[in-house]
């Protein structure tokens, strides 16, 4: 006979000695975790609150990205045994830098500026959906409708105009007298 049964030798053992750690490893790693999570979150604290209001707004996808990665680099200092607290803050400190010289150079410089930030579009104007700003922007025509309700609106022809924040926001406009005006006056509009 080509094939045998051979008996499985049990693996309980090994998996109940992984399992001991589950819900506990040792005091040392309980203080070290409560000590590390405080310094770390007055750190963060201290140091965003020296940043300024801008540093975790969602003005764009590069804020969203600084705020992300901070909290990624907070998880990993707390959990992680192999860096150092000193390492999270310096982490920290430099996140937030670099955050601070993206906007700084961003708002004197309108090529950085453009280079940072998206264009607003308008996907509906005088209550008409513009489709193809929609299939370019990949927004759903049930999201525009989802914004309207939550502002208030129950027609389309109630509104003038639907924008698309470079923040990825709907804002719905009620009405629109010049689309040139300094308020519109960015938004990509659709080609005629």
């Amino acid at each position: 006979m080509f094939w045998s049964f051979q008996p499985v030798k049990p693996c309980y053992p090994k998996l109940m000695q992984s399992m001991d750690k589950v819900f506990f490893d040792n005091w040392e790693s309980i203080w070290r975790t409560l000590i590390i999570s405080v310094l770390a979150y007055v750190s963060l604290v201290l140091i965003l609150r020296i940043s300024g209001k801008r540093t975790l707004s969602k003005m764009n996808a590069y804020d969203l990205f600084v705020t992300v990665a901070l909290g990624s680099t907070l998880s990993t200092v707390l959990l992680n045994k192999d860096v150092a607290l000193a390492d999270g803050v310096l982490t920290f400190v430099l996140l937030i830098f670099l955050q601070y010289m993206l906007t700084y150079f961003s708002v004197r410089s309108r090529k950085i500026n453009n280079l940072v930030k998206s264009t607003p579009s308008l996907l509906v104007y005088k209550g008409r959906m513009l489709k193809d700003a929609l299939m370019r922007e990949r927004i759903a025509e049930d999201e525009v409708y989802a914004s309207l309700r939550e502002n208030g609106y129950a027609d389309l022809q109630q509104i003038d105009a639907v924008v698309l924040e470079t923040d990825g926001g709907l804002t719905v406009i009620a009405q629109v007298d010049d689309m040139e005006n300094p308020v519109m006056s960015d938004v990509k509009k659709p080609a005629h």
